[in-house]
């Protein structure tokens, strides 16, 4: 896993799930189970990359709704108060963070993306990012795949300790 600690993406919640077809699918069935599998992504997303990922998710329209703030699989996920949208909250955290961190934004908001850009950060679309975690799980796959045929031989099926000894003893003759 690289390491990117000092690397933010925020992800507008449910834009993301309105731009993908395959969770907005699913979030006509159920919300719940497309956020569930929109926090499943990325939290492979941040596992394989490093990028730390907070996933924002406007509770505008819901009466009486609290900031909560809670960690899923890794990942930050945060719901915003009544009145909050989830590009007020990310504008308001990137005027915090300032410029000491590389932050990035998910959205397809075209607005948000210029205030993004005018606040120092970056931007990608959903169909950016869908693109590089299409090619992130690809890596991974190529990745297992390597192993996997490593560990058919059969030193990969042998137990370590027994390989360290045999190596050691190969090395001594």
């Amino acid at each position: 896993m690289k390491t990117k600690a000092s690397e933010l993406l925020f992800v507008d919640g449910y834009n993301i799930i309105n731009a993908w077809n395959d969770l907005r699918l699913l979030s006509e069935d159920s919300l719940d189970s497309a956020r569930n599998e929109l926090i499943e992504i990325m939290s492979e997303y941040q596992a394989y990359t490093g990028i730390k990922v907070i996933i924002v998710f406007d509770a505008y329209s819901v009466k009486g709704s609290p900031n909560k703030k809670e960690s899923i699989k890794g990942i930050d996920v945060v719901y915003t108060k009544e009145r909050e949208t989830a590009d007020h909250y990310i504008e308001k955290t990137l005027d915090m963070i300032g410029r000491r961190k590389k932050v990035k934004v998910a959205t397809s908001d075209w607005m948000e993306q210029q205030i993004v850009l005018g606040r120092g950060g970056t931007r990608i679309s959903a169909r950016e990012l869908k693109l590089e975690i299409d090619s992130v799980k690809k890596t991974i796959k190529r990745k297992n795949k390597k192993n996997n045929k490593t560990n058919d031989m059969l030193i990969g099926r042998l137990d370590p300790k027994l390989v360290e000894k045999l190596e050691k003893w190969r090395k001594n003759d």
